[in-house]
């Protein structure tokens, strides 16, 4: 039975994260929260598979979140972008950004998001999941036009599929399209409720709170 908390005050949410992508996804719940910039070693280790990269540095910036907000439920989320082997980085400049677009032009690119979450009692959960983007066969015309509209060069991937570049794929794979932003809202929920809270109960709240 989820117990759910009386009035506002008893709900502290805190986004151990300074995205504004996270940020944007995570206000689609109507939840309040604040946000936090967590001090955590993001080095890759050796060998360390993309899966198990994005958890462990998730569940370290919910740690490092929880450290600063004890009575919080804190998310820390991670996410890098795959592709033959390699992980895809922001590009920063038109250049690098048509390099990336021309490399996956007919191709996939799987986005793994970390996703971690600390209860005020100090449970933690964790979990990877991953998304699948499949580009369809783009010309450097293409490629260029977009660029010039939207300028995604602090992507990985250098696209952003909340906008337009959706008009750059195929086929899109996964469990919920906000893991591609950088925050998975499905599992995020399921693990809320089971920690007790309803996010659509807290909502609910939330909005009488300010009626």
């Amino acid at each position: 039975m989820i117990n759910q908390a009386k009035n506002q005050s008893d709900f502290k949410l805190v986004l151990a994260s300074t995205s504004v992508f996270r940020k944007q996804v995570l206000d689609k719940l109507g939840l309040p929260f604040t946000t936090c910039k967590p001090q955590t070693d993001e080095t890759v280790l050796p060998n360390e598979p993309p899966d198990e990269l994005v958890q462990r540095l998730a569940a370290a910036k919910a740690q490092a979140g929880a450290r600063l907000h004890s009575a919080a439920y804190v998310i820390g989320s991670d996410q890098v972008a795959w592709h033959n082997g390699e992980i895809l980085g922001k590009p920063h400049n038109t250049d690098n950004a048509l390099k990336q677009l021309r490399k996956l032009s007919g191709h996939s690119v799987t986005f793994y998001t970390g996703l971690s979450v600390i209860s005020p009692q100090g449970e933690q959960k964790t979990l990877c999941e991953p998304f699948t983007v499949h580009f369809r066969q783009l010309s450097d015309e293409e490629i260029l036009a977009y660029l010039a509209k939207e300028q995604p060069f602090n992507c990985a991937g250098s696209f952003k599929s909340e906008a337009l570049g959706i008009t750059l794929f195929n086929q899109l794979e996964g469990k919920d399209p906000n893991t591609l932003i950088g925050l998975p809202l499905i599992s995020l929920c399921e693990i809320l409720r089971e920690f007790g809270v309803n996010p659509l109960l807290e909502s609910s709240l939330t909005a009488e709170s300010h009626s």
